[in-house]
């Protein structure tokens, strides 16, 4: 069995609450479509078990088998806007307050 990583045993609270919702979600889905685990893992090319990880919530199932799983539900595009640079609030803000510090440090108060 391999070494467990340090990064997966590490998670934030909110990291893996929002794995396991994604999880519960993409089982919902899969119910909804009335689709055997049996059939959604070979769809995904993944086992049954690890199937069932992944509607656990899993952190160690392959990003790219959650995508796939998005994917065939027809939801891929939200992942891609997940990291959307425009809506990097946290960017945004980091932005603002070197302009701040910026202007502060000006003798005139002026602008460049």
């Amino acid at each position: 069995m391999p070494k467990p990583s340090l990064a997966l045993s590490s998670l934030p609270p909110a990291v893996t609450a929002a794995l396991v919702e994604l999880g519960e979600n993409l089982a919902v889905a899969r119910k909804r479509r009335r689709e055997s685990r049996q059939v959604w893992a070979q769809r995904l090319g993944v086992s049954v078990p690890t199937l069932t990880r992944m509607e656990r919530g899993d952190p160690g199932v392959a990003a790219g088998i959650y995508a796939t799983a998005l994917w065939m539900i027809g939801r891929i595009p939200a992942l891609a806007e997940l990291a959307n640079p425009a809506l990097d609030h946290g960017a945004l803000e980091q932005e603002v307050q070197q302009a701040r510090r910026r202007s502060q440090r000006r003798p005139d108060g002026g602008e460049a």
